[in-house]
């Protein structure tokens, strides 16, 4: 079954990964929710500074 997901690599140091795992356990989250979280949130925090983002 195919989703709608896209994937990326992201390389990043080990004890910035264990800071975000240690985030994302006590949020109750996956380390991959809550980058989604946190991408979400400075999308909206640009656009409210900036306006909308247009996408093609």
């Amino acid at each position: 079954m195919k989703d709608n997901l896209s994937r990326y690599t992201l390389r990043v140091e080990q004890e910035l990964l264990d800071k975000l795992g240690y985030i994302a356990e006590y949020e109750g989250r996956t380390k991959n929710k809550e980058l989604e979280q946190m991408i979400k949130k400075r999308i909206r925090d640009f656009e409210e500074e900036h306006g909308p983002i247009e996408v093609e």
